[in-house]
């Protein structure tokens, strides 16, 4: 009998069984490099633990909610948009994340926002932080909905939870009084308590307008506006690159 179908049903009654998928190799690895048992061990172990590491970032990521994964890597830099690199550096070094303060990304249609803003997050769940993401208007709707159904309180809290919230294309259309409301009770929910990222194709001078009511307004945007990094990108949209028109010409 192998020392791996020995080790199987033991590895499994330990929760361990992945290991079994590296053990042929690991194995062939102490036995040429003639490793001691606690250097076999500890290369065993350390399978796992990166294992682990990477499943419990996979189901974290699930729950943040991306449209698509999104990574500062990837980013395409070819694109010819500006923007403050500095700023959006110190922004990816997560330390406004510990601070509690916010990060907006503000700017035309298609330069790159939204990419940004769930690459900040990938960094931010990688780093350990929990975060959300989410459409301004889904938003919007979900506490309509949860007033409807009674649970307005609960689905408010789940937008509180998170360290880091995102909140995809704010600013699509103005505000009702009801939402203007929500939008306040959001902005200062979290002030100094957790942080925002929002995108939104207005600059930030025009979201007072946005407001059903101006007093609402200024006293939300006066705080994010005070504790924030404000990234403007300007540019034309580089998903006219990925069209096929632009392909066959």
């Amino acid at each position: 009998m192998s020392t791996t179908t020995e080790l199987k049903p033991l590895l499994k009654r330990l929760k361990l069984g992945q290991m079994l998928n590296t053990l042929p190799e690991r194995l062939a690895l102490a036995r040429r490099d003639q490793l001691d048992h606690a250097a076999f061990l500890q290369i065993l172990l350390a399978d796992e633990v990166s294992r682990r590491d990477q499943r419990h970032l996979e189901i974290q990521l699930q729950k943040v909610g991306f449209e698509d994964v999104c990574r500062l890597e990837d980013f395409d830099w070819t694109a010819g948009i500006k923007l403050d690199r500095k700023l959006l550096d110190a922004a990816f070094s997560l330390d406004f994340v510990s601070r509690h303060e916010h990060v907006l990304f503000v700017g035309p249609v298609g330069v790159g926002k939204s990419f940004l803003a769930q690459s900040l997050g990938y960094a931010a769940v990688r780093a350990g932080h929990s975060a959300r993401f989410i459409r301004a208007d889904d938003f919007m709707r979900m506490l309509a909905q949860a007033r409807i159904d009674h649970s307005l309180e609960k689905t408010f809290r789940s937008f509180l939870a998170p360290d880091l919230l995102i909140l995809d294309d704010f600013g699509l259309q103005r505000l009702t009084a009801q939402q203007s409301t929500d939008m306040y009770e959001l902005i200062i929910a979290r002030h100094r308590r957790s942080s925002l990222v929002i995108t939104s194709n207005r600059g930030v001078d025009e979201w007072l307008g946005l407001f059903d009511d101006s007093i609402l307004g200024n006293s939300a945007l006066d705080r994010l506006a005070n504790a924030s990094y404000q990234i403007v990108i300007e540019g034309a949209s580089y998903r006219e690159r990925l069209s096929p028109h632009r392909r066959r010409n």
